[in-house]
């Protein structure tokens, strides 16, 4: 395997030089800004390690999942080294210049009874920070051989994190900390850097743009404003000079005190706007067939309102429901993606943040989940969404199940 030196930025080089001479610790952590290079250099020092490294040893890879895993790494490897690597997602086994690898998710604080009974030889582990704690603590054990290394990327988190606080924090650990900014990212445009930091907003700016770990607290949408408000007209005005392409519906499901909550949002020409066209919310829940009902009824106004409207995406956790709803209706329902709540709360920030998410002001229920939204400063790490009955949260959740599935278009990634 050859990298020639141009492919690399200065920090790239340094610590592909701290491999080359040796200075690689046990545990191996990169940190730092979103696109600042990290895992690109990560991947080519775990494969130049594993090339060096015995044969007849067994090696891991992990990610919160196996699908975030391919995405981020396993895929980028295949072009990094061609012929040198090769993976079988549905055999949990990849093979890196020789060298067998096992492929492991760490979804939960079950996943670490996958590792027991392993004897590996190297780990190389995919934002670390989303792992349970107990996983990565099972893992070390289990790198029981001579020598053996263990290489993680992160983006930084809360400053109480157990990554942050039990190990890159703790001067007896034999760990290698290398943090990445933004700024070392010699290959990326000035105007990309320039759009990338004006999406980023709050905690999620200090710790994706900033590369630092930071304490979430207060409003978690604090640059939502008037400005993000606007009127029928207003709405008419716009969409006059760029029209909308496709519109959609998020459902989250009540109970046990929460309400249902349908959000229609619909997207411009070329994902440049989101808007929040129209909202259902309901805290009394009175039945299954009413709230089906409900949804049939606000699908057929809104369709009438907007005939972009063509999909669903609902709370995948009431299945009896979701069949019901695609049968009392003439639009595609499916399962929302539901991806981490941190995820989607910093995917609304980014689109509050550059200017391109509108609320229309009849949305009362919508507005108020956005301004009253908070950090929960009682929980350990102040890093998850306050739900407590005290603010309303079902709102918010149908908003992210209708914009998530389309973050690729709207960032362009």
């Amino acid at each position: 395997m050859r990298i020639s030196d141009r492919a690399l930025s200065p920090k790239q080089k340094e610590v592909l030089a701290l491999l080359k001479n040796g200075r690689m610790k046990r545990i191996n952590i990169f940190e730092g800004s979103v696109r600042s290079g990290k895992t690109y250099i990560s991947m080519i020092v775990w494969g130049f390690w594993v090339a060096g490294s015995p044969k007849t040893k067994a090696y891991l890879m992990a990610g919160k999942t196996l699908q975030t895993l391919k995405r981020n790494v396993l895929e980028p490897m295949k072009e990094l080294f061609g012929g040198g690597f090769s993976y079988n997602l549905y055999k949990k086994e990849a093979e890196l210049f020789g060298r067998r690898i096992y492929l492991e998710s760490a979804a939960n604080a079950d996943s670490e009874n996958k590792l027991r009974g392993m004897t590996l030889m190297g780990a190389y582990c995919d934002e670390l920070t989303l792992f349970p704690e107990n996983f990565f603590t099972m893992l070390l054990s289990r790198l029981s051989e001579k020598g053996a290394k263990l290489f993680a990327t992160t983006n930084p988190d809360d400053p109480k994190h157990w990554l942050k606080k039990n190990y890159i924090d703790n001067k007896n650990a034999d760990l290698l900390s290398v943090k990445f900014r933004l700024e070392d990212n010699i290959f990326l445009p000035r105007e990309y850097i320039k759009q990338l930091r004006a999406e980023f907003h709050g905690v999620f700016y200090d710790r994706f743009i900033l590369g630092d770990w930071t304490k979430a607290e207060g409003r978690i949408y604090d640059g939502f404003s008037a400005k993000n408000i606007i009127s029928s007209n207003e709405l008419d005005k716009r969409l006059g000079e760029k029209r909308l392409i496709l519109s959609v519906v998020g459902v989250d499901y009540g109970g046990s005190g929460s309400a249902s909550a349908f959000a229609h949002v619909g997207f411009d020409e070329d994902f440049s706007n989101v808007y929040v066209l129209s909202e259902y919310y309901d805290k009394e829940n009175r039945s299954a067939e009413n709230l089906i009902s409900a949804f049939s009824g606000f699908v057929e106004r809104e369709k009438n309102r907007f005939p972009t409207l063509g999909r669903a995406f609902c709370d995948s956790a009431e299945q009896l429901l979701v069949k019901s709803f695609r049968r009392a209706v003439k639009i595609e329902v499916s399962n929302a993606v539901k991806r981490p709540i941190n995820t989607r709360i910093n995917m609304l920030n980014r689109l509050i943040a550059s200017g391109r998410f509108y609320v229309l002001d009849e949305c009362k229920q919508t507005i108020d989940a956005i301004e009253s939204a908070v950090w929960d400063e009682r929980n350990p790490l102040c890093d998850k969404r306050l739900d407590n009955g005290t603010s309303n949260i079902d709102s918010l959740d149908a908003l992210e199940y209708a914009i998530e599935r389309f973050e690729k278009q709207i960032f362009r990634l």
